[in-house]
């Protein structure tokens, strides 16, 4: 259910290589890897009701507390979404909020929030972030006034949209459906002083829509769920004519707002950003340009950036809803099993770089090992895979190959993310993305191994 709230806080607004590296990695470890420590949350029993509460909230940023990390003014509002589940006597929460990260002090207040109004168990509640990058960084209360408040609007929020989506928990029913949508493309380029940032059309790139569909039994809609793999950074760094640094949900929030506004405001949606590590959207405002030598330089469309915006989110939002409309939710309230199953996989970790240019050398350092979470939940036959780390396309690609699922989505930035985990050829490449990660080579491969066998010991 979304509250109605009269000062609007609430209102809507291939390489072939690399690919089989990876899908023999996954099949050798499904057979081969055991659980271990594993632990899943409580399922219910097969006769056991499902049930869906949606609720969101804005963000506030009063004019004291602006500018903010660089950030001078609102262009759109930032939301906290909550999407509730129950089945039998156990229930779930899935919060997305519309930010950069979020830092782990504010995601325990919001677990405490949202705790106390569902009496969901902390370990239930999954949180991530769309990954916009026009956002202040939520930083440590104890650093200012101005964190400390940021993170009190936040968490206000959050109380805001789980009272929403507890007063409007109700019997539901499920339905997937993937579309297609071209407005993404793999950032990777190489230029004359070696790989860098641009729009590399010749790399890999999921194209995917993945959409989920909650209805209640009268068909109407509850939620809809976008996965889709794409850094929300069209408006990242541009400054305005005036020397605004505007705040926005970018991409993200853009293709929400769309789904959202033909479902009347009945429905809320969720962006679930799949594997962006690799990925930036098809037209930036502020963008990276090659030249006929190889030269990069950058250049900033400025005010000109927003219809670029709107132009992309509204075709995100546009083929999001199309599936939807093609989505037969079923399960009657029964029958659809929610499950929660969490575990860690260790990998190696090497010091991360902080890279402003593309190089032609770099030296990946060694530092020791690092224990990865991953989450997955079982929503009837769906299955939603997350980690804190930006994965690349392929990785994810991969995942979703050898999943036992009919429908898979890849999630990054749980937990508020962690920064890239790049897939092999990056490292020999020497990309932005495996400069810019502590997880040492093969990293990815050992976590969507480990994904693909928790993924298979729940389909039984």
């Amino acid at each position: 259910m979304v509250p109605k709230n009269e000062n609007e806080s609430t209102r809507l607004g291939s390489p072939l290589h690399r690919r089989s590296f990876l899908n023999g990695s996954i099949a050798a470890a499904v057979t081969a890897t055991s659980l271990g420590g594993a632990t899943t949350a409580r399922a219910a029993g097969a006769g056991a009701v499902l049930k869906a509460g949606a609720g969101r909230a804005v963000i506030d940023f009063p004019s004291s507390l602006l500018p903010l990390d660089g950030f001078t003014t609102v262009h759109d509002d930032l939301y906290v979404r909550i999407l509730l589940l129950e089945n039998g006597s156990r229930r779930v929460v899935l919060a997305v909020l519309a930010l950069t990260s979020i830092s782990a002090e504010a995601i325990a207040a919001m677990r405490t929030t949202i705790a106390q109004a569902s009496g969901v168990a902390t370990a239930d509640i999954v949180v991530t972030v769309t990954h916009t990058f026009s956002a202040p960084h939520v930083q440590a209360t104890s650093s200012s006034t101005a964190a400390a408040q940021y993170v009190q609007q936040i968490t206000k929020a959050t109380a805001t949209a789980i009272a929403a989506a507890v007063e409007g928990l109700r019997s539901a029913r499920v339905g997937f459906g993937t579309g297609t949508c071209d407005v993404n493309v793999n950032r990777d380029v190489l230029t004359a002083d070696g790989w860098w940032l641009g729009t590399g059309e010749a790399g890999s790139s999921d194209k995917s829509v993945g959409v989920t569909r909650l209805d209640d039994l009268d068909g109407n809609p509850i939620a809809v769920l976008i996965n889709y793999s794409v850094q929300s950074s069209v408006m990242m760094e541009s400054v305005m004519t005036s020397g605004d640094l505007p705040i926005t949900s970018d991409l993200a929030g853009a293709a929400v707002r769309h789904v959202e506004k033909q479902y009347e405001g009945d429905a809320v949606g969720f962006f679930l950003v799949g594997s962006c590590g690799d990925q930036s959207p098809a037209f930036r405002s502020k963008r990276y340009t090659i030249d006929k030598d190889k030269k990069w330089a950058q250049v900033d469309a400025q005010d000109a950036g927003w219809l670029l915006l709107t132009v992309q989110g509204e075709r995100l939002g546009t083929e999001a809803v199309r599936v939807s409309e093609t989505i037969k939710t079923s399960g009657g309230g029964s029958g659809s099993t929610v499950r929660l199953l969490t575990d860690t996989v260790t990998v190696d970790t090497m010091a991360m770089g902080h890279p402003t240019g593309p190089a032609k050398t770099y030296d990946f350092t060694p530092t020791g090992t690092a224990d990865v979470p991953i989450w997955i939940l079982q929503l009837g036959n769906g299955a939603f895979v997350g980690v804190e780390p930006e994965l690349s396309t392929d990785t994810a690609l991969a995942i979703k190959k050898h999943s036992p699922f009919p429908h898979t989505a890849v999630m990054s930035m749980l937990e508020g993310g962690s920064k890239n985990m790049a897939e092999a050829q990056s490292y020999a490449r020497i990309t932005y993305e495996a400069m810019d990660s502590s997880y040492a080579q093969g990293s990815a491969e050992t976590v969507a191994a480990k994904i693909g066998a928790m993924l298979h010991s729940l389909r039984g």
